[in-house]
């Protein structure tokens, strides 16, 4: 199986780039529908959703490039080879997140609310964009037998897409949209619940994710590293703190279904 999904003449469609794209278009959807639930306006959410997705994409290639400097200060022109494959989720967060203060404070949006609307469209984002991972054969795990991947009942294609370098690989990739999609479920089961504050979907995607990439991320072979450290894991236990600690100050808000991304409306 083959990497590239499409070649016309000199355009080649990569697998990687697609279900990326694939993620943002079901995000962005799933976004914007709720949004115009909350009456936020909709020029400022497609501006949110525009540049949040441009500051994401840019802080994703960054963290990665940062964390493989060995690497790219060889060939600095591979830093823009982003259909190579080579973006962190953790650096996408950070910095689409860091875009989403600034707009808000700007623009005097109600912050967690607002997070809280799109939340679940990154966690399914993030389980989808997951198996461009599997055709670019990244986010792998250890070292392990065919037999130990026909135990877990694979399909073939992807048993045959971990082999990876000689050996075959476990499909931690696959561990974690599923992992991701469970998450998306029970975001949208909560946000379903009359008495759910504000700041407590967003919280807990925090915490589901931070758990997610904190355990995923022990059987991986290809993480991110800071020294002996796996980095992912440093940031999860930070998404943890950060979830709980949302929980704790808006224990005393009003309910989701209640507020609005603006005072007034």
């Amino acid at each position: 199986m083959s990497n590239v999904l499409l070649e016309l003449g000199p355009i080649t469609i990569k697998w990687y780039s697609t279900c990326i794209l694939l993620g943002i278009l079901i995000a962005g959807f799933l976004i914007l529908k709720e949004s115009k639930k909350k009456f936020g306006k909709e020029e400022d959410i497609t501006n949110i959703l525009f540049y949040g997705i441009l500051s994401g994409i840019i802080g994703a290639r960054l963290y990665y490039c940062i964390f493989n400097w060995d690497y790219y200060q060889k060939d600095l022109l591979e830093i823009f080879k982003v259909w190579n494959g080579g973006l962190a989720i953790h650096g996408g967060i950070l910095f689409g997140l860091l875009f989403i203060i600034f707009y808000c404070k700007k623009k005097e949006i109600n912050l967690l609310l607002l997070l809280d609307i799109i939340s679940p469209g990154v966690i399914i984002a993030q389980a989808i964009g997951r198996w461009g991972n599997f055709f670019n054969q990244e986010a792998y795990g250890r070292i392990v037998s065919y037999q130990f991947l026909k135990n877990l009942h694979l399909p073939k294609f992807i048993i045959d897409r971990m082999y990876i370098d000689g050996y075959y690989r476990e499909p931690t990739f696959l561990y974690e949209s599923i992992f991701s999609l469970i998450g998306f479920i029970l975001l949208l089961i909560l946000r379903k619940q009359k008495r759910i504050k504000t700041g407590y979907i967003v919280s807990t995607y925090f915490i589901w994710y931070g758990i997610e990439r904190l355990i995923i991320e022990s059987f991986r072979s290809d993480s991110l590293m800071l020294g002996p450290l796996k980095v992912a894991q440093l940031v999860s236990i930070l998404f943890i703190i950060i979830g709980i600690i949302i929980i704790i100050r808006n224990r005393n808000k009003i309910s989701y279904q209640e507020d609005k991304l603006r005072e007034g409306e």
